[in-house]
């Protein structure tokens, strides 16, 4: 009885090691190295900008600080009046800064010297039909007058989902071009993407500050082109 019983047990660890060693070769060939080719590609899309932001300021000097922000917030409701009247909403419109500081004049002979207080608001507008920019910035020039300061106009295009989509698509069939012409060069074959990473990064064009001038011809935004971009970097099977 005890001969059968330590037959039976020997038979069962060599089919149990037997089993086990199938499992490993099995989980060995499932964890050989997949080979690939990897390569990057950016795709690009030029689109014309329908919108403009435009960044102003107002300023005002005086002999307090009171004074020098009382004129100063007559002068923003002026540029708040001016940009709501030429139809621009009112959530397109939002204040970036508001600062009050003591200025002074610099010489040599007396250092620096307390002229006033200076108080300045900044304001950035959102202006969606990037056509009537040059006419908007004309109409707050008049409103504001003298106190008022652009310090930038910036086309963009205001929704680029469907740039993003086209320049995306574009960058993934570059990947597979450029991968391809790899294969071929290797004397290998191009299998599945399997690893993609993207990244995207839109350029904008910001037109230089000027100081605003009442009595200015009028004003003119060029809009140019803007190149909406997306970045892969890939990973193709080969064989």
């Amino acid at each position: 009885m005890k001969t059968t019983a330590s037959l039976k047990t020997r038979v069962i660890s060599i089919v149990t090691l037997t089993v086990l060693a199938s499992a490993l070769s099995a989980q060995f060939a499932q964890a050989a190295p997949v080979r690939y080719i990897s390569v990057s590609s950016v795709g690009t899309v030029k689109v014309t900008p329908d919108s403009v932001r435009l960044n102003a300021s107002v300023s005002a000097i005086a002999k307090v600080s009171k004074d020098a922000l009382s004129t100063a917030n007559i002068a923003a409701d002026k540029f708040r009046t001016a940009i709501l009247a030429n139809g621009i909403d009112k959530k397109y419109l939002s204040s970036t800064t508001l600062t009050v500081y003591p200025e002074y004049n610099y010489t040599q002979e007396t250092g620096n010297v307390l002229i006033g207080y200076r108080s300045s608001q900044s304001f950035e507008v959102v202006i969606r039909s990037a056509a009537k920019a040059g006419e908007i910035v004309d109409a707050v020039v008049a409103g504001a007058g003298d106190a008022l300061y652009i310090n930038g106009v910036t086309p963009f295009v205001y929704d680029n989902t469907k740039a993003t989509e086209a320049a995306r698509i574009s960058a993934v069939k570059n990947a597979k071009a450029k991968a391809t012409s790899y294969a071929k060069l290797l004397g290998v074959k191009i299998g599945k993407i399997i690893w993609l990473q993207e990244s995207s990064a839109p350029s904008s064009y910001p037109i230089s500050m000027v100081q605003a001038k009442s009595d200015a011809g009028a004003t003119q935004i060029d809009l140019g082109q803007q190149d909406i971009s997306v970045s892969v970097s890939t990973r193709w099977a080969i064989s």
